[in-house]
């Protein structure tokens, strides 16, 4: 785009932003909002209250603010490391998860109650 396009595409976009600025300045809804805003800021300095107060005070349990926010981060326990020994043939597995290929085959070859016996948490 050469630089006479974008002055162009600029000047055009800041005329349209102008039009629609002009437009919500005359609103009666915006005026009677801009009124309330500048009210409660007035009152809240009065007496020494900020948006938090008057939230809290609005909303005691506070369920318009989102819960992730207020929310401790969740942290995942770690798992222990299980070591699996097999009586047949002595094999030995160490894992965290179920997801190991031997592991699986064991289970399906012998049963998943039956291999869970042969486990030892490690830690």
């Amino acid at each position: 785009m050469s630089m006479l396009q974008e002055y162009r595409q600029i000047k055009e976009t800041i005329r349209d932003l102008t039009d629609r600025l002009n437009s919500l300045s005359n609103d009666d809804k915006l005026k009677k909002e801009l009124e309330f805003e500048e009210k409660l800021n007035k009152l809240m300095e009065q007496y020494g209250k900020g948006q938090k107060d008057v939230i809290a005070l609005l909303d005691p349990q506070n369920k318009l603010s989102s819960s992730k926010t207020a929310s401790a981060p969740v942290v995942k326990r770690a798992r222990k490391v299980k070591q699996y020994k097999n009586p047949k043939t002595g094999d030995i597995i160490e894992t965290k998860g179920g997801n190991h290929k031997t592991l699986k085959a064991w289970k399906e070859q012998y049963g998943a109650e039956t291999v869970e016996s042969w486990a030892t948490i490690l830690g």
